[in-house]
């Protein structure tokens, strides 16, 4: 097929959208699994947390995805291993000794899904040109986010329904996952066969000689720490989501936990309802709304009112934690209020990114601040269930508010371009 007649509306949503659903996968639909699956929420914090570390890493083995093989065959080739895995993990549900070998292949579904990532954003730009670029990211936004609420909305509320009709569940957890990887084996053979061939997606690794690419790596390295401020970019980035990092693994085992055990007693299909449903409109919504007050009085001007944001619609779960309410609607009206606020408020985490992403290897500093993004999820997360577990959901909710101090500190030290972020129209109109 010649490029000309491939457009760009044929692969883009698909592309994203099989972006965003391993990811859906490893962090949120594994953390439900083993909850219905009775691992405790030490156990499941812990080693989730753990599934970060792709990501986290994902900056040092960037660079040789562009130097070895083009960037179609990367995506073709690591979607069929999230298929392959997917499809491990469907078929070693039902063992005794599940936990340990699910988790084993959820980290290679997670490091694949990573890497699938770097080839699928370089190919992107490779494909379109910048004005196309332009035009579709939006569209590639909201696919992914599409396959957000596929992932944590439909999926889960079709494992709820399968417990309900065979009353096996982790039977129908392994059939939950069968079809996630029938349908990312489609993803592959689709691609392979749509995807465009542009001529700059090449292999460079005949161009380059090893000394060359460690001097080149090296020295994206360096300048990332020589930066201005980086001590204290670097702070903010670990801590201004402590709070969320700490919630988000604890959202899910409180929702689905019983009423004796502090939680709130929903189903799995409540669960896909409410927070992958519900919670990722608040999400999106949050994050539209951040993007427009952002862009019309810069970063600088909304840092302090999206801080306030991510950290006090956490009382929301204070208060379900204390009273733990049974009616659905006030439980969707927290969920949305908490998620709206932490959407609103990440946009501004997400723009002091790119801004000190600035400047000379701009795109692999981007890579490594989006790995400092990843550890700051994964360290705080890795202790939560422990925490909880031991002080309960109630008293965790309270600590989490505390740890809000934490953003509104890292807030204090950050000094950010008055003009930055905001329109050209607006700058020239001061």
């Amino acid at each position: 097929m010649k490029n000309k007649k491939i457009s760009p509306w044929a692969w883009i949503p698909t592309l994203y959208f099989a972006e965003g659903l391993p990811y859906v996968a490893v962090m949120t639909i594994s953390v439900i699994m083993y909850k219905k699956l009775n691992i405790s929420n030490t156990d499941i914090a812990l080693y989730t947390s753990w599934l970060y570390l792709p990501w986290v890493i994902k900056p040092f083995w960037s660079p040789f995805v562009d130097l070895f093989k083009t960037k179609r065959w990367w995506i073709v080739t690591m979607q069929l291993l999230v298929g392959a895995g997917l499809a491990g993990i469907a078929f070693t549900i039902p063992m005794s000794n599940f936990f340990q070998i699910t988790l084993a292949v959820f980290w290679l579904v997670a490091f694949s899904s990573a890497t699938h990532d770097i080839a699928a954003d370089g190919f992107y730009m490779l494909a379109l040109d910048v004005s196309e670029q332009a035009l579709y990211v939006g569209i590639r936004s909201t696919f992914y986010r599409i396959a957000t609420i596929f992932g944590q909305g439909v999926l889960i509320v079709l494992a709820g329904g399968l417990e309900n009709w065979t009353g096996n569940i982790p039977f129908a957890w392994s059939i939950t996952f069968y079809i996630l990887s029938g349908l990312f084996i489609a993803f592959c053979l689709y691609h392979k066969f749509i995807l465009p061939t542009p001529k700059t997606d090449k292999s460079t690794v005949t161009d380059v000689s090893a000394s060359n690419i460690f001097k080149e790596f090296l020295a994206t390295f360096i300048t990332f720490f020589q930066k201005k401020q980086a001590g204290v970019a670097i702070l903010f980035m670990l801590l201004y989501r402590l709070p969320e990092a700490q919630l988000v693994k604890l959202i899910n085992p409180f929702l689905l936990d019983p009423l004796e055990k502090g939680g709130l007693g929903l189903s799995t299909a409540e669960v896909g309802i409410v927070y992958g449903t519900v919670g990722i409109l608040g999400l999106t919504i949050g994050g539209i709304i951040g993007g427009i007050c952002a862009s019309k009085g810069g970063l600088q001007r909304w840092l302090w009112p999206m801080a306030w944001s991510i950290s006090l619609t956490c009382l929301t779960f204070v208060y379900l934690g204390y009273f733990q309410p049974q009616s659905l609607i006030i439980i969707n009206i927290c969920v949305f209020i908490e998620q709206f606020g932490y959407g609103f408020g990440f946009t501004a985490y997400m723009l002091f990114l790119i801004y000190y992403s600035e400047g000379e290897h701009k795109t692999a500093h981007y890579a490594i601040c989006t790995g400092f993004m990843a550890l700051g999820m994964m360290l705080p997360g890795m202790a939560a269930g422990w925490l909880q577990d031991h002080i309960g959901y109630e008293n965790f909710f309270v600590w989490v508010m505390i740890c809000c101090a934490a953003t509104i500190a890292v807030c204090a030290f950050v000094k950010i371009d008055p003009e930055y972020g905001k329109k050209k129209d607006e700058i020239e109109s001061e």
